[in-house]
């Protein structure tokens, strides 16, 4: 049955300029798939209904909090990739979140624009925008955009004419010279949000921002620990969840919720409880990120009878993996306020955010090398390369994940997809097929 939205929801769109009617389909949308592949599901932990409601509240309740903070004084900032130094922003007390689509309704308003061979992440995102369904559009201060792939590129340049973007050049290379350029695009960076929210930087504000993000990266990598057993106490489906609030909850609650989640999970994991009861494979997915509104692998292969240890993916390992140094971050030997210090640090958050392994690199065996470490520490059986339409860069890297993986033993499968749900029967064919390949490979 179709959701209608609230009184004081369409209110809030209306005030904002969205077109409130295809703004209460899409949402109904989000809510209707949330609802049957995940929030469906028994026996999950309790600590998940505070995740869920970050998921669910994405369009109003949150929006609400940005429009508090902006009329405050602060301002928002839409960004679009891990890559984004988060850190510089807390520091300046900017309210942030990640923009990125992953609903299929809003697709057919971007593809008027720009090419249907695209991203669907980047289509589903330009849709939101298009159709007047975006709450935050009319919210931001400045976007942030990057130089990952060519489809994001030449977006910015599109969207960005009116200036209220900054697009932070991100090398292809990761030797000493692109080092060099990469921290100059973070410094750069941290000038344009002074200038945007009219305060200055501080070695103290940015080595409490760095405190705070190392510990929702703690935070994060503790409750993927717990994935590790041999009966995971949270599916992958949840984790998903939680990561995907990730990027768009206030940091400071988000991890203490967290925290929370943690706790009870370590419980659960006494008892023995599993998220997903009975035998089950071990699968590891790998490769391009599941935002917002798309759950539609994780369900796929968790009702199929597997349990999804761990993503390797912006929307898993690759956004909590390391941490910013904090003894550079806070240098007992610079004075309060030193410009020197706020240099030493920011070059500390670029060395921790030049560590993220994306396709978009070249050569890029440290993402090969770590694939083949987290399948061994989760004890994956078998990896599902996930891999978003018109993704070149993950897609022609598959080829050499896959080498890798055979070269160790462990079997994996390439699935190309995109948000709609025309191919959920031929997914499920080919997923169930090597399902029964690993059994057929075990001996079972």
């Amino acid at each position: 049955m179709k959701r209608l939205p609230e009184p004081e929801d369409e209110a809030l769109w209306r005030e904002l300029g969205l077109d409130v009617e295809f703004h209460a389909k899409v949402i109904d949308s989000i809510h209707t798939h949330f609802e049957r592949q995940v929030t469906s599901r028994p026996g999950r932990p309790a600590g998940m209904a505070y995740f869920d409601s970050v998921i669910l509240g994405a369009h109003t309740a949150r929006v609400r909090e940005i429009m508090a903070r902006r009329a405050a004084g602060d301002k928002f900032v839409g960004t679009f990739c891990v890559y984004v130094p988060e850190e510089i922003l807390l520091a300046l007390d900017a309210v942030y979140l990640a923009l990125c689509g992953g609903t299929a309704v809003t697709i057919p308003h971007a593809e008027k624009t720009f090419p249907r061979n695209m991203c669907p992440l980047v289509k589903s995102t330009l849709g939101l925008a298009f159709s007047g369904t975006c709450p935050y559009g009319p919210l931001e201060d400045l976007s942030v955009g990057e130089t990952t792939c060519d489809a994001k590129k030449k977006t910015w340049d599109v969207l960005g004419r009116d200036g209220g973007f900054h697009v932070l050049e991100l090398p292809q290379k990761k030797g000493p010279a692109d080092r060099t350029l990469w921290a100059g695009e973070v410094k750069a960076f941290a000038r344009r949000i002074e200038e945007l929210t009219g305060r200055t930087l501080t070695p103290e504000k940015l080595a409490g921002a760095v405190r705070l993000m190392n510990r929702k990266r703690r935070a994060l990598a503790r409750m993927h620990e717990w994935r590790k057993a041999d009966a995971p106490p949270i599916s992958g489906t949840d984790a998903l969840v939680i990561m995907q609030a990730a990027l768009i909850d206030d940091p400071a609650r988000f991890t203490g919720q967290l925290e929370s989640l943690n706790k009870e999970l370590a419980v659960r994991a006494a008892a023995g409880t599993a998220a997903l009861p009975g035998a089950r494979k071990r699968i590891m997915v790998s490769g391009c990120p599941s935002v917002l509104g798309n759950w539609k692998l994780h369900y796929l292969l968790e009702t199929a009878g597997v349990t999804v240890v761990l993503d390797e993916s912006c929307t898993g390992t690759r956004y909590f993996r390391g941490e910013v140094e904090e003894m550079a971050a806070a240098d007992p030997q610079a004075s309060p306020g030193a410009p020197a210090a706020v240099e030493r640090q920011l070059e500390a958050v670029a060395a921790r955010y030049m560590g993220i392994d994306c396709s978009c690199f070249s050569p890029n065996t440290e993402r090969t090398d770590n694939i083949l470490r987290l399948a061994g520490e989760y004890r994956a059986e078998g990896v599902v390369q996930y891999i978003l339409h018109a993704c070149h860069t993950f897609n022609i890297e598959a080829i050499t994940v896959a080498d890798a993986l055979k070269s160790a033993g462990i079997p994996s499968i390439r699935i190309e997809t995109d948000y709609s749900e025309e191919d959920i029967g031929q997914l499920r064919i080919r997923l169930e097929a090597f399902l029964e390949s690993l059994e057929f490979r075990n001996g079972a």
